[in-house]
């Protein structure tokens, strides 16, 4: 195994038999193992009979060890990083570390592997040429809703990281958003003992997590159906409508017209008005 080279490492996302040869080839050659939590990175370097030293690198830390770990690299030793699952730097730390050795020229490699988001993707039944990776929703309902409406219109597959404690509110935000018929797949402990998958609208699939709390346990990946092509195209016509109907009518007026005539949602059509006359002025 070459010195002085930095390995991006995915591991299984829940069943260990989805770790690679090459995963734990190179995890037994590396000088030292960047880990986001050690115990649980240990039990899977137990796993596999594994004995490099692992040291922490995670979201609170990363600002002071990936320098150090850098320096690491430049003294001609070789290092890995993962997370505590899937592919790391996927809404798990590690990219200052990155960062960094591209900085210092350092040679980087990855050994891809598992992900939830490309195992729930096909699961889903939604399209899957084009999606949008969001990560976690913010806890707050009102950032979370909020960052929600920015998505409102997007045409692409929405994937989303959520936790137990949130995926409820999660689910009724985004019914209450995107619309209660919007198609959406929850999936839950991938490739683990207990996974499920469940297929519905948004205005449903809540419904079928309260009847079952089950359902409510683990570590989820939601994926949501993209806004219609013929929706997004309404919203074009209908914002160029009512910014020619500003000319003859006060804004409001303006977007509740040309809302009604072309069917879309009249506060998005009005935030999107008013983001064109903020950035013209």
């Amino acid at each position: 195994m070459p010195s002085a080279e930095l390995h991006i490492v995915s591991t299984p996302i829940g069943n260990l038999d989805d770790m690679s040869h090459r995963a734990v080839q190179v995890l037994s050659s590396v000088d030292l193992i960047a880990a986001e939590d050690t115990r649980h990175t240990r039990i899977l370097l137990g796993h596999f009979g594994i004995r490099t030293q692992a040291v922490s690198l995670h979201e609170h830390n990363e600002d002071t060890e990936a320098p150090r770990l850098v320096q690491h690299l430049l003294g001609g030793k070789s290092l890995a990083l993962v997370s505590d699952a899937g592919t790391p730097l996927l809404s798990d730390p590690g990219y200052r570390l990155v960062q960094l050795a591209i900085a210092e020229g350092v040679v980087i490699r990855t050994v891809p592997g598992a992900s939830a988001v490309t195992a729930a993707l096909p699961l889903s039944g939604l399209p899957t040429d084009r999606f949008v990776f969001e990560g976690f929703l913010p806890a707050r309902a009102a950032a979370r809703q909020h960052h929600l409406e920015s998505l409102r219109e997007e045409s692409r597959t929405l994937v989303f990281f959520e936790s137990s404690h949130r995926v409820l509110d999660s689910l009724a935000d985004m019914a209450e958003v995107f619309g209660g018929d919007r198609q959406a797949a929850v999936c839950r402990e991938l490739t683990k003992r207990f996974e499920t998958v469940l297929r519905a609208p948004l205005g449903g699939l809540r419904q079928l997590l309260v009847q079952d709390p089950d359902q409510q346990k683990g570590e989820f990946v939601i994926v949501v159906a993209g806004a219609r092509q013929e929706q997004a195209a309404a919203l074009v016509s209908a914002t160029q409508l009512a910014r020619a109907l500003q000319e003859y009518l006060p804004p409001s007026q303006a977007v509740r017209v040309a809302a009604k005539l072309h069917a879309v949602d009249r506060r998005t059509l009005y935030g999107l008005v008013s983001d064109g006359a903020s950035e013209e002025g």
